[in-house]
């Protein structure tokens, strides 16, 4: 099982970067946390930290930190930003909550997004 954790923030458009800085349409992880202390099953948090355009908010695309259309977030259509690894199926959780990326031989990795942060 594996959880991720996403969340936003909003960049100002300036064309000079500072440290820290992300450039616009970017994302990058801030934190990663991962448990394996029970067999056959990893427990992963990650925060991203992501500088989205007009419209996008921090999403998953190819199992990595990306920006994505808000639209899908806020359905909670997730599988449509992508998220899984290539040669894994999306499937969403019955509930919307997340989905799951599954791959041959049974590995199922489950991905539910924490809720955001109020600013």
């Amino acid at each position: 099982m594996m959880s991720a954790g996403i969340s936003h923030l909003h960049s100002t458009r300036c064309p000079h970067r500072h440290q820290g800085q992300l450039a616009v349409g970017t994302c990058e992880i801030v934190m990663l946390n991962r448990d394996s202390s029970q067999p056959k099953r990893t427990i992963a948090r990650q925060t991203a930290r992501c500088a989205c355009r007009r419209g996008q908010i921090a999403g998953t695309t190819r199992a990595r930190p990306a920006c994505v259309d808000a639209r899908i977030v806020k359905s909670k259509q997730w599988c449509e930003m992508s998220p899984c690894s290539e040669g894994e199926i999306c499937g969403l959780l019955f509930n919307r909550s997340g989905w799951t990326c599954t791959k041959g031989g049974g590995r199922i990795k489950t991905v539910t997004p924490l809720p955001k942060e109020p600013s």
